[in-house]
This record gives structure tokens, C-alpha cells and sequence, in this order.
């Protein structure tokens, strides 16, 4: 089932700024803080399968937390730890045990469930309620869902799909590339050559995720992901040629939608060459999203093959993603030769 890549903006009305220290730059981190019942239904019914059996009485209803619960407690009695604000979802056990009360006491045990203030109850694997059921939620303006999905199969779906639209997002001036799995934020003031630097990596084989501005969003739990706003999708602006189609020029396989990214480098000036660590021990850290990913700052002069040494720093990322970090061993090296002088 494909994973839908919405644009990732957020109304101002439904997002706050986050703590500052989620991020070295000074761009605003922003996170949903809720959705609606009608929105939920809008935006997931064809990919979750849903079918609306009940009213909309109860569309205005939010939903604040990206996750979903199975009422099987609650319909018992047990209302002391139930998560009230999550869509709750019925399946083959909780209809069962349901049906298999005497029809008064079933009834009150799903009114007990209808009265709660839960966004929206939806029956899986296409199961539907007795008419007496579907009027208590009616009395209570609680809107019911269908879906033909298994219940596991669409809790899982439809949680992976609220995290990613509940997750923080932020965003960076910059460029975004897939180099050979590795992704880069190219960053760096105007006039720099970020873009004649992205199109040379395309050469090498890169594969363009943004240009300009990247959208970052970070699931909890995962990784941050890189991503370029719907409109600019596929698309560079390179200075003298204007805005170019990066996939009809280089092909399919030169564009990403999405992207982990797994270092940041910022081209600096020429002038600020003799500030910058030679050996490469201190490892510099930018944090995007509450996440301190390496840093790499490459000074920039006539003559250097900016794209070379950009790809040269995605594979020494990858090199230390499997244990090799060749400052680090270098120095080990060079101590123990001078022990072994000394010794002698």
C-alpha cells in the first residue's frame, strides 16, 4: 500500500514552534496538533479503504494523538486507563465478545464506549453493527468508519500514516542529494555555487531530492527525512539557465521524493580556509529536528572540484556507518608508534 507524500506544510493555526534547540539554524519547527475527523476521512479514505456507515454528525471531532486503540477493555467496563482521544477500532474480538452478551447488556455497554469523547469508531474487515448499536452512536454524534482491511493490518497503516502527519517539520535553504544512498544537505550563502555543485554530482550519478529550500519531517522514532515542496518538485534553478527539469534532462533515476538524510555540508568562502580543522579529529555537528548529524564545511576556491569532494565526504559517512573512521584510526596509529619509540 503506497505511503502518501502530502506537501508538508502546516496551517499556523494548527501548528506551534517547538523548543528552539531542536535545530542550529533559525528556521521555525512546527508540528500538527490536530485533525479532524473529516480531514482524517478526506485525506486516508482511499488508501485505508474507508466507507462512511454512519452520520457526519460527528466530523468536527479531533483527533490529537497519532495513534489508534481497541476498545476491548472498555467495552468490559474498564474505562480507569482508556485512551479516549485516539480513533478507536473494532474488530472480529471486540464484536464478538459484543454478540455475544445479551442484546440490553450489549447495547449499554456500547453506549457506555459511545459517550466517551473519542474522535470516531471504525469496524474493520467490513464488519457492520445491529441498528440498535448505530443509533446510540447516532444519539451521541459519533461517526462510525468501515473498512475492508484486516484490524491489524489497517492499525498499522493507518498509525504509520497519523505519525507522519503529526511529526515535526522544519526546513533549510539549501540543496538535497542522494549520493550512491547517502544523503547530502548542501548548504551555503548566495553565490557559492550550490547549484553548479548539484549538477555535477548528478553527472556522478547523484540523485536530485531538493533544490533551494528542503522540507524535513521526523516521524517519532525514525529518521529525518529530506523532501522538496510539491510545486518545485524535480525542478532546479541554476543561475544563467534558469529553471531546469532535472528528470527529463537526466531521467527518472535522478529524482528522489524522499530521502533520509545523513550528513550536512556548508560551502564557506575561500577566506575562511586557514579557520577550518585539517585533520578532521573534532567532528563537527548540525542539528536539524532535535538530531545532531555530521558536519562538513568545504572553504570554496578557483579550481576545486566542489561535486569531488562532496562525494568524497558522502563515502567517508558511509565508511564510519560501518566502523571506519579514518581520523580516529589514523591517530590510534600515530600513538601507538610513539609508544613503540619510547619503549625502545
Amino acid at each position: 500500500m503506497p505511503l502518501e507524500y502530502p506537501d508538508p506544510k502546516v496551517s499556523e493555526d494548527a501548528a506551534v514552534v517547538l523548543d528552539k534547540n531542536q535545530n542550529t539554524s533559525k528556521a521555525p519547527v512546527k508540528r500538527l496538533q490536530q485533525m479532524t475527523v473529516q480531514e482524517f476521512y478526506e485525506r486516508y479514505n482511499q488508501s485505508l479503504h474507508l466507507e462512511l456507515v454512519g452520520s457526519k454528525a460527528g466530523y468536527q471531532r479531533k483527533i490529537i494523538e497519532p495513534e489508534l486503540n481497541r476498545p476491548g477493555l472498555a467495552l468490559a467496563g474498564f474505562f480507569t486507563y482508556f485512551a479516549e482521544q485516539r480513533i478507536q477500532v473494532i474488530g472480529n474480538a471486540e464484536l464478538s465478545y459484543l454478540t455475544c452478551l445479551d442484546p440490553v447488556d450489549g447495547q449499554q455497554r456500547f453506549r457506555e464506549l459511545c459517550r466517551q469523547a473519542i474522535p470516531c469508531l471504525i469496524l474493520a474487515r467490513g464488519h457492520s453493527l445491529p441498528e440498535a448499536f448505530m443509533d446510540e452512536a447516532h444519539r451521541d454524534h459519533l461517526t462510525i468508519f468501515q473498512t475492508s482491511m484486516a484490524s491489524m493490518h489497517f492499525l498499522n497503516a493507518a498509525t504509520i500514516r497519523l505519525q507522519y502527519a503529526f511529526a515535526p517539520t522544519t526546513h533549510e535553504h539549501g540543496s538535497m542529494v542522494d549520493i550512491h544512498g547517502i544523503g547530502v544537505l548542501i548548504r551555503g550563502s548566495s553565490g557559492t555555487g550550490k547549484s553548479e555543485t548539484v549538477l555535477g554530482l548528478l553527472d556522478r550519478g547523484a540523485s536530485l531530492v531538493a533544490d533551494d529550500v528542503v522540507q524535513f519531517r521526523r516521524p517519532e522514532g525514525a529518521e529525518i527525512a529530506g523532501m522538496a515542496k510539491e510545486l518545485g518538485r524535480n525542478h532546479m534553478e541554476v543561475r544563467g539557465l534558469g529553471l531546469i527539469n532535472v528528470m527529463a534532462i537526466y531521467g527518472i533515476g535522478a529524482v528522489r521524493l524522499e530521502k533520509t538524510l545523513n550528513v550536512v555540508i556548508t560551502l564557506r568562502p575561500a577566506a575562511d580556509m586557514n579557520e577550518l580543522e585539517r585533520v578532521g579529529l573534532e567532528t563537527k555537528k548540525y542539528r536539524i529536528l532535535g538530531i545532531d548529524l555530521p558536519h562538513v564545511e568545504i572553504p570554496v576556491a578557483p579550481g576545486r572540484d566542489l561535486a569531488k569532494l562532496i562525494e568524497v565526504a558522502a563515502m567517508d559517512v558511509k565508511l564510519k556507518v560501518f566502523g571506519h573512521d579514518t581520523p580516529v584510526e589514523f591517530n590510534n596509529r600515530l600513538l601507538e608508534k610513539i609508544r613503540d619509540r619510547q619503549d625502545a
